[in-house]
């Protein structure tokens, strides 16, 4: 060990920069394998703290391949039903998952100053966000945005849906996220008007507002674990649909039932029992789920490792050459060697020795930018996505990640020493000593 240190030694601006060079490629793969580590531990938190243990779908719906979830009618006689025919179901509660259009006071009133829009400043538009109908009361076991600021929706039924007729009392209530109410720059009792349609410009926004229906703003919710970084509106049921279509008892749609069991260990049964009794439903237990999330998940692994093998590579050959050139230069001193009776293997072991120990100060290097990279990058990307739930992280910098930055750099000192390694076993050590 003590020799292969002194050649390093010798030739400090090669090893300086050969070292650095492993460090970055080091630091790089320790980035990504964080962000992937960070996401999937999140993920995974989120879903089993939400009590969600079965998910229930339109039948022949793919978690992976479908981005918007097909209707499925009588939303409300679901939430009946389901525990009716299971006695393990706890709640099944029917959601509606859609994408609506929101405003506010100040751009109703700027719309109502001329004509043709042209009072509207630069800039000023409807926003889009996401938004979920459901039944407020029929979440037991659920987890739930927590309010902030205000209250919650008041009432714990569906005062709309009025047992199938929608000629209920409409409350024209909504809870709107941190996120949401940041973007619109409302609070409480304030006035949002909300449609599934956009505006085509300005001059379409008198008429927008004409057609959109008023809410009151009752209160602000912190992040949601359901939709973490999107704004959102949260509706009653019935009121949603109103808006989106469905609201007759012959459609009343929902896109998911989200179902808690009173015992989560029997899931895959519940699964098998629900899926006859319901057939035009499909359930997924939360282990199908997470299955999901993972295939996501391996899907950036992939392009990760892939991004990874590039530095690695490009970190190998850099060093292979470095210490190709060091045995050129020391061909005299290892023949030398193996003159006074030091063996191939003993000659070859040195090598081997200087590519590890460059490969550990590439290690040295590399893992406290692999941490600072990573930290950083949590940090802009934080900044970057609102309305994330309290605890999410995208980068873990754990000890499995630590793990495999020690053997990529353990594999890049031993595989760029293959060649230096071969070299040095042929170096002609007659001819290496009548040259001197």
């Amino acid at each position: 060990m003590r020799y292969s240190a002194d050649a390093l030694r010798r030739r400090p601006g090669r090893t300086a920069l050969t070292a650095l060079g492993i460090g970055l490629a080091t630091a790089l793969v320790l980035v990504l394998l964080s962000v992937s580590a960070g996401i999937q531990g999140s993920s995974f938190r989120l879903a089993t703290s939400s009590g969600v243990d079965l998910l229930g779908t339109s039948a022949n719906t793919s978690l992976t391949s479908s981005s918007s979830f097909p209707p499925l009618s009588g939303a409300h006689q679901l939430a009946r039903e389901i525990p009716a025919a299971d006695p393990n179901v706890a709640v099944a509660s029917p959601w509606l998952v859609s994408d609506l259009v929101f405003a506010n006071s100040s751009l109703y009133a700027a719309s109502n100053q001329s004509a043709g829009g042209s009072s509207i400043p630069a800039g000023w538009q409807p926003a889009s966000a996401s938004s979920i109908g459901w039944i407020p009361g029929d979440n037991t076991g659920l987890e739930v945005p927590s309010v902030i600021a205000g209250s919650n929706l008041p009432f714990p039924g569906d005062p709309y849906y009025a047992n199938g007729t929608y000629n209920g009392t409409r409350t024209d209530d909504v809870v709107l996220n941190s996120a949401l109410a940041q973007l619109l720059h409302v609070g409480p009792n304030a006035t949002v008007w909300t449609s599934p349609q956009s505006p085509s410009g300005p001059s379409s926004v008198a008429n927008w507002f004409a057609h959109a229906t008023p809410f009151r703003v009752i209160g602000v919710s912190g992040p949601f674990w359901f939709l973490p970084s999107a704004a959102l509106g949260m509706f009653y049921l019935s009121e949603l649909q109103q808006m989106v279509g469905g609201n007759t008892a012959s459609t009343d749609y929902a896109s998911l039932v989200l179902i808690h069991l009173l015992d989560p260990t029997r899931a895959s049964q519940d699964q098998v029992r629900l899926e006859a009794d319901f057939p035009a439903i499909t359930f997924f237990t939360l282990g199908n789920v997470l299955g999901a999330i993972q295939h996501v998940i391996d899907l950036y692994r992939t392009f990760g490792t892939l991004v990874g093998l590039i530095g690695i590579l490009v970190a190998t050959l850099f060093t292979a050459t470095v210490l190709l050139m060091s045995v050129e230069d020391r061909s005299r001193e290892l023949a030398l060697l193996r003159a006074v009776g030091y063996s191939q293997a003993q000659v070859g072991g040195f090598v081997v020795e200087e590519g590890l120990l460059l490969a550990f100060l590439g290690l040295v290097i590399g893992l406290p930018l692999g941490f600072l990279g990573a930290t950083l990058l949590n940090d802009f990307l934080e900044r970057l996505v609102v309305g994330l739930p309290t605890g999410f992280s995208f980068v873990t910098f754990n000890a499995s990640v630590l793990a495999d930055g020690v053997a990529e750099v353990v594999l890049i000192g031993l595989v760029a020493s293959l060649v230096p390694l071969v070299r040095a076993l042929r170096i002609p050590v007659a001819e290496e000593l009548r040259a001197a």
